[in-house]
């Protein structure tokens, strides 16, 4: 699942290294746009509804804190 996500955000924004282990967010990232763009694609993805309530800053920091989202999501 990890290295789907990491795919998905090299997709998204392939400037910039993913792997690394900042916070995507502040280091600029992602931005709001991407992170719709982010949610659309795993949904599609992995078959799952992200909820709205979900879609928060901080969910969206990590590869980690994307995959825990995902497990929230019953991804295994």
């Amino acid at each position: 699942m990890k290295d789907k996500v990491l795919e998905i955000l090299t997709e998204i924004q392939p400037d910039f290294d993913f792997k690394q282990n900042i916070n995507f967010i502040e280091e600029g990232m992602l931005d709001s746009f991407d992170i719709v763009n982010l949610v659309t694609k795993l949904d599609e993805e992995f078959g799952i509804s992200i909820d709205g309530m979900d879609i928060i800053p901080e969910n969206f920091y990590s590869v980690d804190s994307i995959v825990n989202l995902l497990k929230k999501n019953d991804v295994e």
